[in-house]
């Protein structure tokens, strides 16, 4: 059976692929049947366990939220999803608090949030992504990057390359400039923060 259009890339395209998705998590009701026919319903998206209490996820339930899934963590964060406050409630916590810390500002309601990342993953009244100039300096692991026009993760002093199949090549990260982010500012400060983000161990 050829996989169903539910897995989302770092730029938060949602693409049929075979790649397994260690995350799950939604953004509102996006299929008409099987087919997925809107990018998004709202400014909540949220990244989910894949488990939840034995709860049974029935895929393209009419009516219902939209399953999406992702390879890991750093992929999610990077096409602008947060934790989910409910079946990851740790987690969301841990951001909420870091998000707050960082950016210096009272702890943010999951409303905030979502306000923000919403203002900075897409382009407003449209789906093209919206990218951001940092620094190489100090941005840090787990980040996504734009390299020549291909995604790719912040790992130490290396660059990994995402495709379809998973990470693959390898390169060295440049020592100055300024680098086209993925994800969206307001993550990265949480990652800067000491988020503890899972990264598939292929990207290492």
């Amino acid at each position: 059976m050829a996989p169903a259009r539910n897995r989302v890339t770092p730029l938060g395209e949602i693409v049929a692929i075979p790649l397994r998705g260690a995350w799950t998590g939604n953004r509102g009701i996006l299929h008409d049947g099987r087919r997925i026919v809107r990018f998004h319903a709202s400014d909540l998206w949220i990244t989910c366990a894949l488990e939840f209490r034995g709860r049974w996820a029935q895929q393209w339930r009419p009516h219902h939220f939209t399953w999406l899934y992702f390879h890991d963590e750093a992929v999610s964060f990077a096409a602008g999803h947060r934790p989910c406050g409910e079946c990851r409630r740790a987690a969301y916590r841990d951001y909420r608090d870091r998000w707050a810390g960082e950016l210096g500002v009272p702890s943010p309601s999951a409303k905030d949030m979502n306000r923000r990342l919403h203002g900075e993953r897409i382009v407003r009244g449209t789906h093209r992504r919206r990218l951001h100039e940092l620094p190489w300096a100090g941005l840090p692991d787990g980040t996504f990057v734009r390299l020549d026009d291909a995604p790719a993760v912040v790992s130490g002093a290396h660059l990994t390359q995402w495709t379809h199949d998973g990470y693959g090549a390898r390169v060295r990260r440049p020592a100055g400039g300024t680098a086209q982010v993925i994800t969206p500012p307001a993550t990265v400060a949480v990652l800067r923060a000491g988020y503890p983000v899972q990264v598939d161990e292929s990207a290492r």
